[in-house]
């Protein structure tokens, strides 16, 4: 028992936290050499802690009485409290150790000797080069206020004190539009700005439209929070709402934010932007739409012209019923779904939309010229959220499944190709939770994967992804090595990617698998000939000369036109390769891999364009 005590002790000191630098300066306090004696009592049991901003007046007087700084204007100060975040701000030691003994409205003496101040090793607080730093002082300090501070900036150079908690979770920022009660005093209390009266004050977030460290704090505020933002003159830029701001140390900025709209650049590049100008109901973004959600919408299409021209508009043109269409599909212009997507219901949002993402690359209204700036007013009614396949039967499952393939499949060929994988991906999502139950409905399920995985591998191909679209084909041919149309694809992405010989092997693979699919594989491999020619083409002309300098001199590729002697020869060369296609390797062919070593081990394909290049000789030194 003993035993588990000692092990448990043990284990709590292991967990004990490492004592912080504060921590360790404490512990260098001896008695006697700080000392505090009440001047006046203050009020409440609360005192500041950790976290706590801290506004408090200080004086500091020789032993003997001369006053050798302070904050307070009677004696020389510019009447502005000093402010201090415990457990953030550098403070000197007495004062770490004193200040979280007093009362609120408390003035008390302090007593210190150097070491406890300014003559402190290593003291992290700069004094003047004249202050008595070697000297017994004592630090006469009233604390006037202390409460829970939000630090808005690392150097504490902004802070925030709430005074009226806001409601929601979101906060405006660039380039969300703001309007705000706004009312300013310096730290010594004298007031410079009072807009508290007639129209909130409106600021386009972002745009140096109030000063830095205001718009900074108010970026920390929800809807109709009030508080009280402490800036000091670093965060201070001249703005509209204060254009000069000299002789400030730091300003108190009371605000209360009544509103702001949800401004969104949707591209990232200010073409595509979306304004909420009536708020929904939820919560962002958790009660947006989701993908394949059925959506009702009333929309108003303008042209961005000076007139703003009306094109459509669904309570007019459409006999007054809403726009309902399922999203995913295709079926609006993409800049219309993307903002749709980020819209709760009953919000009302402005759309500025560019022609590429309005109607230039779908069917565009008689009335709406070629490449028009768009404006949509939206609001969104309501949306069904996608068809849950829990509780359904198989057979319920892979009509679901086919209705969806089918659209993904006419997505495909109207060229949209994320939102064609988007929806094969979906299928395949829910694959993972359907269990067949027998071998009929065990044999449907796997080809319906594998044409997924396979349509999935194709919209991969078509954007480019090809070592994606090999991975992809691999699943299916992980479990039949022999599936045509998978070698097919995958031989595909192969030579895509210039991995001639594997194309190759696969194109040659459909024709052993399947007799049927040989007309399709020769006219694969005819085209990984052709490929594989262009290539060789480029590489000749990128190289053309590298070999022909003395040695010593250094070659410069296409330095020099190609002779006509050169010219026949690289001819003779072509028909060798077509003559070689379907012949063994020679002897001499094998010397030449030898020769070629480690350079071939690293680059496969060179060994190929040094033989096109007629260099089968060629030793890499």
């Amino acid at each position: 028992m003993a035993l588990d005590e000692d092990t448990e002790q043990e284990s709590a000191s292991q967990k004990k936290k490492p004592p912080t630098d504060d921590e360790k300066r404490k512990s260098k306090i001896v008695p006697g050499s700080l000392m505090k004696a009440l001047m006046r009592p203050g009020g409440g049991d609360s005192r500041p802690s950790d976290g706590d901003q801290v506004v408090y007046h200080c004086t500091i007087r020789t032993l003997d009485g001369v006053v050798v700084e302070s904050s307070r204007f009677e004696n020389g100060g510019k009447s502005t409290p000093i402010r201090i975040v415990l457990g953030k701000s550098k403070m000197i030691l007495g004062l770490l150790e004193g200040i979280p003994t007093m009362l609120k409205g408390e003035v008390a003496m302090f007593k210190m000797k150097p070491q406890l101040h300014y003559g402190e090793d290593d003291c992290p607080v700069s004094a003047s080069d004249n202050f008595p730093k070697d000297d017994e002082l004592h630090f006469e300090i009233e604390m006037i206020d202390f409460f829970k501070a939000k630090v808005v900036s690392d150097d504490l150079g902004v802070l925030k004190k709430v005074i009226n908690e806001g409601q929601g979770w979101e906060s405006p920022r660039e380039p969300y539009e703001v309007k705000a009660w706004i009312s300013a005093k310096t730290g010594n209390g004298k007031l410079i700005l009072s807009h508290t009266e007639g129209e909130p004050h409106f600021f386009t977030f972002g745009k140096s439209e109030v000063p830095k460290g205001l718009e900074m704090g108010i970026g920390t505020m929800t809807r109709g929070e009030k508080a009280i933002i402490f800036v000091t003159s670093q965060y201070l830029t001249p703005s509209p709402l204060i254009p000069v701001i000299e002789g400030f140390e730091e300003v108190h900025f009371e605000v209360e934010l009544v509103h702001f709209i949800q401004v969104r650049d949707m591209l990232g590049d200010g073409r595509l932007i979306k304004r909420r100008i009536r708020d929904g109901k939820g919560e962002f973004p958790m009660d947006c739409p989701l993908h394949d959600s059925l959506l009702r919408v009333h929309y108003k299409g303008m042209l961005l012209n000076e007139e703003k021209r009306v094109f459509y508009d669904t309570r007019v043109d459409n006999n007054g019923q809403p726009l309902e269409f399922s999203s995913g599909e295709g079926l609006v212009p993409e800049g219309f779904e993307m903002s749709v997507r980020l819209m709760l219901p009953g919000e009302i949002a402005l759309v500025t939309c560019p022609p590429d993402y309005a109607y230039d690359k779908f069917p565009r209204p008689a009335n709406v010229p070629e490449a028009a700036h768009i404006e949509w007013e939206i609001e969104l009614l309501g949306f069904e959220m996608p068809k849950d396949w829990t509780g359904l039967n198989f057979k319920s499952i892979m009509d679901e499944a086919e209705k969806i393939r089918h659209t993904g499949n006419r997505l495909f060929k109207e060229g949209k190709f994320e939102l064609a994988k988007a929806k094969y991906d979906k299928v395949l999502r829910e694959f993972n939770h359907v269990n067949p139950q027998d071998d009929d409905e065990g044999k449907e399920f796997a080809n319906t994967r594998n044409l997924l995985h396979l349509n999935v591998a194709a919209c991969q191909l078509k954007l480019g992804e090809c070592r994606k679209s090999i991975e992809t084909c691999n699943k299916v041919l992980d479990a039949n090595r022999a599936h045509v149309k998978a070698l097919y694809r995958r031989g595909m992405a192969y030579m895509e990617a210039g991995d001639f010989e594997e194309a190759r092997a696969d194109f040659k693979m459909m024709m052993k698998s399947d007799k049927s699919s040989e007309a399709e594989a020769t006219a694969a491999l005819l085209k990984l000939q052709q490929k594989e020619q262009e290539v060789e083409r480029k590489a000749r002309k990128q190289f053309k000369g590298l070999f022909d300098k003395k040695p010593g001199e250094i070659a410069e590729v296409g330095d020099r036109e190609e002779d006509h002697n050169t010219g026949e020869k690289q001819n003779n060369i072509d028909k060798g390769d077509s003559d070689a296609e379907n012949s063994d390797e020679s002897h001499e062919d094998a010397v030449d891999a030898h020769q070629m070593g480690w350079f071939s081990h690293f680059w496969p394909t060179g060994r190929r364009l040094f033989s096109g290049l007629g260099l089968q000789r060629c030793t890499i030194l």
